[in-house]
């Protein structure tokens, strides 16, 4: 027996309602627009059919689910790091029979949730993405609410409910810290991507903090650069290149490392015969300076393989796991 009278047509709202989800997860599961979980997708089909809601499509339509498409979600695609992990991300999707679309986000978080809408309005069969912020996010927190399925990449989230494939950040942090430390530098600094734009730059600063703590040593410098800027400001400069500059440098990814030497050599200042620098994520042209640069190697390419791999299983119904993969340092004449 249906809840509303003949003479009263439900809506989509009426079904959300019922359901108790939003009026957009209604429209995904209707039009097979999105992974949502079977649960989700049978709440939304109970109140079709309750309420006697009559959408433009067939019963075997709307069982019909979503397309064999990955979507991927990527701060940027000018850094190699993330290039390497959406090249592992196609290997294993093209083994599966499954296709790849991207979408970037430009390291701005406010542009995360319009990506995801476009990448959610082709039918995705599931989503890899890489957030500013995996334990606050609006955008996980929407798709979580609607039974979205997801796995995060690189991502390093507190919060064990949300899936990831990625390293710990902090220890590597750590571990590249210490690297300097054993190579005698005793005044150190740390050049890390924008906290606001990107969680793994933080926690890998939490690392940096966690070595000099160990070694009894205070921090010299904390400088929060933008991750497409072309120019350090003028204080930076000053920090860098001046009389009191560290003798360290920690940076958070590798393309802030190789800017550092860059500014470095126009000044006039060695490295690493007076400024040691180690980078972070392992690029490949890191080797191809000189000197080359000492690094934190992330294993990207697996990483993508891993993130769509578990994908996959979230989408049999397995629980969202944290994978956290090896990561290496690599020794390199920035640091020698």
């Amino acid at each position: 027996m249906r809840d509303r009278p003949a003479s009263s047509k439900p809506t989509i709202r009426d079904v959300a309602a019922r359901a108790g989800v939003s009026i957009a997860t209604v429209s995904r599961v209707l039009n097979g627009r999105a992974p949502i979980t079977p649960q989700t997708a049978a709440k939304v089909q109970a109140a079709v059919e309750a309420l006697g809601f009559r959408a433009n499509r067939t019963g075997r339509e709307l069982r019909a689910g979503t397309s064999r498409t990955v979507g991927v979600l990527v701060p940027s695609l000018d850094n190699p790091v993330f290039a390497e992990s959406v090249a592992g991300i196609q290997e294993a999707a093209r083994e599966a029979g499954w296709s790849v679309l991207i979408a970037s986000s430009g390291y701005e978080a406010d542009r995360e949730s319009e990506a995801v809408e476009s990448l959610l309005s082709h039918r995705i069969g599931g989503l890899l993405l890489t957030v500013a912020d995996a334990d606050h996010s609006p955008t996980l927190d929407a798709l979580d609410g609607e039974g979205v399925l997801y796995v995060l990449v690189y991502n390093q989230p507190v919060r064990t409910d949300r899936a990831t494939a990625t390293i710990d950040n902090v220890a590597a942090g750590r571990d590249a810290t210490r690297a300097l430390i054993a190579a005698g530098h005793r005044r150190l600094a740390m050049v890390a991507g924008r906290f606001a734009a990107s969680d793994r730059s933080k926690q890998r600063y939490r690392g940096f903090a966690e070595a000099l703590a160990e070694a009894r040593l205070d921090e010299v410098a904390l400088i929060e650069a933008g991750f497409d800027m072309t120019e350090f400001d003028a204080a930076t400069r000053r920090l860098l290149t001046g009389p009191e500059r560290p003798t360290g440098l920690f940076c958070s990814t590798d393309l802030l490392a190789l800017r550092i030497m860059a500014l470095l050599r126009e000044a006039g200042i060695g490295v690493p015969a007076a400024v040691g620098i180690v980078g972070f994520d392992g690029i490949g042209v890191g080797r191809l300076m000189a000197p080359s640069l000492a690094t934190i190697v992330q294993p990207s390419r697996e990483m993508g393989r891993r993130a769509f791999l578990h994908l996959l299983a979230r989408l049999d119904g397995a629980a969202p796991e944290r994978i956290l993969l090896p990561y290496e340092f690599r020794p390199g004449g920035s640091l020698a």
